[in-house]
């Protein structure tokens, strides 16, 4: 049985389908404004262009296009001056969810973490040795 649910963008309720996750109509829309901005960029003078360019030529959302370049249907390849922000600071980013200094960020937290935890582990080791030794000394 197929699944409803209400659209995002519209409200409208619509069918649950692996190819599109707003309504039919909404999805006709998204096409038109994929149509316009792939024209415009296309252009051999605006291949440069910026975001905020694209935004204003076009008259597209800007989280639109973010998403036409996340879903791979705008290749950053050939436009070299579009990105979309790092999840975490807001950086222009060409591939991934995070720039390299908040991906290196995180990575330096996991370390700090691991360590912490096998610290943790070894002081619980080293309890439980006590209390052994502790027992043995009593039993003797």
């Amino acid at each position: 049985m197929a699944e409803l649910a209400n659209c995002p963008k519209c409200g409208d309720v619509y069918v649950v389908n692996n190819l599109r996750d707003i309504c039919q109509k909404c999805w006709k829309q998204e096409e038109a404004d994929y149509e316009r901005v792939y024209q415009f960029i296309r252009k051999k003078q605006n291949r440069t262009a910026e975001m905020d360019e694209v935004v204003e030529a076009t008259g597209v959302e800007r989280s639109l296009i973010y998403k036409f370049i996340k879903k791979g249907r705008i290749k950053l390849a050939q436009f070299p001056n579009l990105g979309y922000p790092c999840a975490k600071c807001g950086a222009k980013i060409r591939e991934g969810k995070l720039c390299s200094n908040c991906l290196d960020e995180v990575r330096t937290d996991l370390k700090k973490l691991e360590v912490e935890e096998e610290r943790k582990q070894e002081i619980a080791n080293r309890k439980k040795d006590d209390a052994y030794r502790a027992i043995n000394k009593k039993n003797r």
